[in-house]
């Protein structure tokens, strides 16, 4: 394996347990949070852990066809992310919270892009699609932010 596969299979199982993490955390979400204000938050989680276990497979398989390994649950690294809080109602810092870990993985899929340009464009190419996923996630919760925070 050559160094450059070494790094990259680095910096994808990176990208790989920040999914993972994203999932646990937006499950918990999705189930903890209570009240009327919480409806369209719950629902657009429950339907965003679908994707992020898409992305979590697709970095797996880019991983395996690198010569590397999927990390196990010894060796995914979590906590990252801000983490599920103990007030179900507090919807607005769940937002934050989504915010955050869009913002991490926006920052993370652009090092990788960054990483490998020139030298693995299909690698390259995984991460400007889940980018774009991500980014979408992101304008879609700061949207909820704005709506959530209005003074009326």
């Amino acid at each position: 394996m050559s160094h450059e596969n070494t790094k990259t299979i680095q910096l994808l199982s990176a990208a790989y347990c920040m999914e993972i993490e994203t999932v646990l955390n937006y499950l918990a979400n999705s189930v903890n949070l209570d009240g009327v204000r919480a409806e369209e938050i719950k629902k657009s989680l429950s339907a965003d852990i679908t994707e992020e276990i898409g992305h979590a497979q697709q970095l797996g398989q880019r991983i395996k066809q690198l010569g590397g390994l999927v990390p196990g649950s010894a060796s995914v690294k979590l906590g990252k992310q801000i983490q599920p809080t103990s007030d179900t109602t507090d919807v607005v810092g769940v937002i934050k919270a989504v915010i955050d870990a869009e913002e991490q993985a926006c920052a993370h899929y652009t090092e990788v892009i960054r990483a490998v340009d020139g030298q693995d464009y299909v690698t390259q190419d995984l991460c400007i699609r889940l980018l774009a996923d991500e980014e979408e996630h992101l304008v879609l919760f700061r949207g909820f932010l704005k709506e959530y925070t209005k003074q009326n």
